[in-house]
């Protein structure tokens, strides 16, 4: 256990600083007044209620493209609420923006967190009408584990499985596109040692012991011609996530002819100085814009 803290902790700062930049760009002035909504319900798994917070921007153009955004903290620690300022100003953008909640390790483990994030986007789906959401244009983002999962939305096809039993099994959980900061995309590879305990935590065991969970893990396992646009931020000198890890996965996606960009940020950790942080969130933004403009 002692293991983990020091990475577990990195991780909880890092998304602290995520949702503080996010709040302080949800500042500016916007477009759209923003109605939102807390502690929605989205499905339930194991007994246990999955809960969103929702923005709605009002009295903008409807059918309205979605975002959904998932927090990091090692799979098994952070909130929602990490990413209640980005989504807010995501909503005031004109976008339904929801931030979501997901069954945590160690008591939950792969592939929990996973379905959770499958059903989040099903829930959109089924919502869409009375949202005024438009099913062709739903998008996520994620930093660190959240990284992760927005990356493993945008590889699976609804036939790879791991649906999960939450609800909403009529709708489907691909999204179009994705954007995922200092995400781990091959759980297979080589991890420092705080790394390969934080996702032994996540997974329920080593890689030596159950590597067909870890490959299945793996958004990089799912990579094919049919995923969506993404966009990948890494950092040279993140001591958590090797930025090889990103070359993998810009290799993949190249191979199958996925469009999108793998950014690679020079000197940066897991997590980016406030310059960066700001200059990627507004490269964020412009990515959904374009990649999910109403056809």
């Amino acid at each position: 256990m002692n293991s983990i803290i020091p990475g577990f902790r990195m991780l909880v700062a890092i998304v602290a600083v995520v949702g503080l930049v996010s709040h302080l760009a949800g500042a500016a002035d916007t477009p759209y007044e923003v109605e939102p909504r807390e502690n929605v319900e989205y499905g339930k798994a194991d007994g246990v209620p999955l809960l969103l917070d929702l923005y709605t921007p009002k009295e903008a153009k409807r059918p309205h493209a979605a975002l959904v955004f998932i927090h990091g903290g090692g799979w098994s620690g952070g909130r929602k609420e990490d990413f209640r300022g980005l989504a807010a100003k995501a909503a005031a953008q004109g976008y339904v923006s929801v931030t979501i909640d997901y069954r945590l390790a160690p008591k939950y483990r792969f592939p929990a967190a996973v379905e959770d994030c499958k059903c989040a986007v099903r829930w959109l789906r089924a919502k869409a009408d009375v949202l005024g959401v438009d099913r062709r244009r739903i998008g996520a983002v994620g930093g660190s584990a959240g990284g992760h999962l927005v990356m493993m939305l945008g590889a699976m096809n609804d036939h790879d499985g791991l649906e999960g039993t939450g609800g909403w099994s009529d709708q489907s959980s691909r999204v179009q596109a994705v954007v995922s900061y200092v995400g781990p995309t091959d759980l297979m590879a080589e991890y420092p040692d705080v790394s390969k305990s934080i996702v032994a935590r996540f997974i329920g065991g080593s890689r030596d012991k159950m590597p067909d969970a870890y490959r299945r893990a793996s958004p990089i396992t799912y990579v094919d011609k049919s995923d969506p646009p993404m966009l990948l931020f890494q950092g040279t000198s993140d001591p958590l996530v090797p930025y090889e890890q990103a070359f993998r996965m810009a290799t993949a996606l190249s191979q199958a002819g996925v469009p999108g960009r793998v950014e690679i940020l020079l000197g940066e950790g897991h997590g980016f100085s406030h310059d960066e942080m700001q200059r990627t969130l507004a490269e964020t933004m412009a990515f959904f814009d374009k990649r999910l403009a109403q056809k």
